[in-house]
């Protein structure tokens, strides 16, 4: 048989991009069902296939989850997303559309809810987006193509989610898929993005806020007033504009300092 051909077919970002895609989308099915046993199983199973996937479809290695350094890179991007939400959410206070109210919800319960389930999720859509649709058009495209299709299909997954509309699909498109994406050309850390995406959801459900049109039961009552432009109306704090504003503000030094990093890429690299 002639295997001449088969080094070549397994660098393409096509075959990694899709084979990865598709095993993790199989793995993370495990979190629909609910149990935080299963959402860890799942998260875990991400990233050994992920690690499969890059060294024996993509051949190439994956310093982007290393060990070494994770728990910092965590650390930092759950700062950073912390703090988005806690402005954003502030902001909206200020101008009247948001008050909160003890919610009289059990703390140890909610926290096991936030903690588990949220990092699961923030594992293996960090994995799928970033990790290999972001770096598999890159190396097709470009980091700004990339960049624009990776954060057009984040904001589109979520049109089905509750209460959600053309303009949340796009809030999201430019406040989670533009700064996340941006995120990792700086860090090229999955777990730094990990740790936003985790903090961000998490903070969302502690304030009682919706976690995209998903209804939060957190420590706080969030009670909304206004328009929705503002507020982000039942969908949540997505649906804003404020937190748009920011995600933009956030993410263009960050691409500034990937591009002083050499971190842009402007030509294919199809291998």
């Amino acid at each position: 048989m002639d295997n001449t051909l088969t080094g070549p077919v397994q660098r393409s970002p096509w075959i990694w991009m899709t084979v990865g895609l598709v095993g993790i989308a199989l793995v993370s099915g495990l979190n629909a069902a609910g149990s935080g046993i299963l959402a860890i199983v799942a998260a875990a199973l991400a990233v050994i296939v992920y690690k499969v996937v890059m060294r024996h479809v993509a051949r190439r290695p994956a310093p982007e989850v290393a060990r070494r350094g994770a728990g910092a890179e965590a650390l930092r991007g759950a700062g950073l997303g912390v703090g988005f939400v806690l402005a954003s959410t502030a902001l909206i206070a200020v101008f009247g559309g948001y008050s909160f109210t003890w919610s009289g919800n059990g703390l140890w319960s909610v926290l096991g809810s936030v903690l588990i389930v949220g990092v699961g999720a923030a594992i293996t859509e960090e994995l799928m987006f970033r990790g290999l649709a972001l770096q598999g058009l890159e190396r097709l495209f470009g980091s700004r193509a990339a960049l624009v299709a990776t954060s057009l299909f984040f904001g589109a997954a979520h049109l089905f989610n509750p209460g959600a509309s053309l303009w949340s699909a796009l809030a999201i498109a430019v406040e989670a898929g533009l700064l996340l994406g941006a995120a990792f050309l700086w860090r090229r850390s999955i777990w730094f993005v990990v740790g936003l995406h985790f903090a961000w959801n998490s903070t969302e459900q502690l304030l009682g806020i919706p976690v995209s049109g998903k209804p939060a039961e957190g420590l706080l009552t969030t009670h909304v007033s206004g328009p929705s432009i503002l507020t982000g109306g039942a969908f949540g704090l997505e649906a804003s504009i404020i937190p748009v504003l920011i995600g933009v503000a956030l993410s263009a030094p960050m691409l500034a300092a990937a591009a002083g990093r050499g971190g842009i890429l402007r030509k294919q690299r199809a291998r």
